[in-house]
């Protein structure tokens, strides 16, 4: 058995092996390295975004709240501009009346 690896280390294959070997522990070790320092510098980034995302959403609901009661008042005040038309329509009305029976009143004089 040690004849056959001291056979193996000495060829040409051996050294293609053992460097191929070397090179995928450097991988898993460079990856495992990398993966913790993106864990120890974005983990601290991401829990401020989240903060940030959640107060986001409590002025969201807020304004949603707002616009809600923005939107009533606007339909009030549509009410209110409908009545107001009506109620100018009926005093139009009333002035033509009104002139035409001044206009009658002049004429009979």
């Amino acid at each position: 058995m040690t004849h056959l690896l001291i056979q193996l280390t000495q060829t040409v294959t051996g050294a293609v092996i053992t460097i191929v070997l070397l090179l995928l522990i450097a991988v898993i070790i460079g990856y495992i390295t990398a993966w913790f320092y993106a864990k120890s510098v974005y983990s601290p980034v991401i829990k401020g975004l989240e903060s940030d995302k959640s107060g986001l959403n409590i002025q969201i609901a807020g304004l949603k709240d707002d616009m809600g009661k923005l939107m009533a008042r606007v339909e009030k005040l549509n009410a209110k501009i409908v009545s107001l038309e009506e109620e100018s329509s009926e005093k139009d009305k009333m002035i033509k009346k009104l002139t035409k029976s001044k206009k009658k009143q002049k004429l009979d004089v």
